[in-house]
C-alpha cells in the first residue's frame, strides 16, 4: 500500500525527461513550416493573376462573372489551405514536443501525402515562384521527419507515452 499524497488523493505526475536535441530540432523545423504556410498565402496571391489567366485559357467560353467568380474561389482555397496547412504544422510541433507518439505517425502520413503531392506536381503546369515554394515546404517537412524518426526522438516518445 501506498500513502496518498499530502493534501490529495493523487499522487502528483512524474516529470517528463527533457526533450532531447532531435525533437527540439524537428519542432523548430515546424515551426518553421507554420511560417512558411503563411507566407505561402502570400505568395498565391502573387500568382493570382497567372492562375486568372490560366483559368481564361483552359475555359475560353466562360463569362468575365463566372471568371471572376472562380478566381474568388481560388482566393478563399488559396487562404483556407495556408491556414490550414500553419495550424497542422503548430498542432504537430506542439503534440511532438509534448511526446505523444501518435504525433510523429501522423507527421509522417501528412509528409507522405505533400510528397505524393510534389510527385503528382511535377506533371502539371505550375508557376516557378509556386513550384519551388513547394519544394521548399517539402524540404522543411524532410528535415522535421528526419529528426522526428532518429533514435534518441523514439526514446522520449517511448519514454512519455505513459504521460500521453
Amino acid at each position: 500500500m501506498y500513502q496518498p499524497y499530502p493534501g490529495g488523493a493523487q499522487m502528483p505526475e512524474p516529470s517528463r525527461p527533457p526533450a532531447p536535441r532531435s525533437i527540439i530540432v524537428a519542432v523548430r523545423a515546424m515551426y518553421v513550416g507554420v511560417a512558411a504556410s503563411l507566407i505561402g498565402i502570400v505568395i498565391d496571391m502573387t500568382t493570382l493573376s497567372a492562375t486568372k489567366a490560366t483559368i481564361k485559357s483552359r475555359s475560353p467560353n466562360l463569362t468575365a462573372a463566372q471568371v471572376a467568380s472562380a478566381e474568388h474561389v481560388l482566393v478563399g482555397a488559396f487562404v483556407a489551405g495556408g491556414l490550414i496547412g500553419a495550424a497542422l504544422w503548430l498542432w504537430m510541433a506542439q503534440s511532438s514536443r509534448a511526446g505523444k507518439a501518435w504525433a510523429r505517425v501522423v507527421s509522417t502520413v501528412l509528409f507522405a501525402i505533400d510528397t505524393i503531392e510534389q510527385i503528382a506536381g511535377a506533371a502539371t503546369p505550375q508557376g516557378g515562384g509556386a513550384r519551388v515554394y513547394s519544394i521548399v515546404v517539402w524540404l522543411i517537412g524532410c528535415v522535421a521527419i528526419v529528426f522526428l524518426w532518429q533514435r534518441s526522438s523514439t526514446d522520449y516518445f517511448r519514454g512519455t507515452r505513459a504521460y500521453q
